[in-house]
């Protein structure tokens, strides 16, 4: 169910006590998962174990969780509504393949900077090929709403195939920063190609 917009004027309601108490399972759940992740490595590291170290059972924690890979990755309800308006908001004179570009390195290029935690996690995920290959597929979930905006915005048939294709391979193209030693400039350079091909099909005869 769509999350309820509140009226004009007035303060969502907080969260309540049943809600608060779903949350910090979850996240319970998820630290502890990541803990024994980090310490251990994926997939030496089974599902009671997680349930045990975070003091709840297999079932609370597969409520929570439906398969060992979610454990990983906190999916955003507001992912999609993002990677949409990357497209709708983008500024007067840019392309479509340059806007998800900027979206690609903005939000989906994680950087350390200096931090091990997050260093070690994005090993993590960059090694293990279940993770990255789960983190890939939540994203190209929303191709088919992307195709959408992409031809709304350019005024091409709903069902161009040029369109789907520009969404599935944006939402590709960051995959080519994994492993890389410039992963900003592999993914600048997977959009490279995705803007010239998109020039060259949108050029007027």
């Amino acid at each position: 169910m769509p999350p309820t917009t509140p009226a004009p004027g007035t303060t969502p309601a907080p969260p309540g006590r049943r809600e608060r108490k779903k949350a910090a399972t979850r996240k319970a759940i998820a630290d502890a998962a990541l803990h024994l992740f980090l310490e251990r490595g994926y997939d030496a590291v089974g599902i009671r174990e997680i349930a045990d170290a975070a003091d709840v059972s297999t079932t609370t924690l597969f409520k929570h969780f439906p398969v060992k890979e979610a454990l990983v990755f906190d999916e955003d309800d507001d992912q999609e509504e993002r990677l949409l308006n990357a497209v709708r908001e983008r500024p007067p004179g840019t392309s479509v393949p340059a806007a998800l570009r900027e979206h690609a390195l903005n939000s989906r290029l994680l950087t350390p900077d200096g931090d091990d935690r997050l260093t070690a996690f994005l090993n993590l995920v960059t090694t293990t090929p279940a993770l990255r290959d789960y983190g890939q597929n939540m994203w190209l979930r929303h191709t088919a709403a992307l195709a959408r905006v992409i031809a709304e915005e350019t005024g091409r048939p709903a069902d161009d195939p040029a369109c789907l294709a520009l969404a599935h391979f944006a939402l590709e193209a960051p995959r080519a920063a994994y492993g890389h030693a410039d992963p900003r400039a592999a993914v600048i350079s997977a959009f490279d190609l995705l803007e010239h091909g998109w020039e060259t099909l949108t050029q007027d005869p």
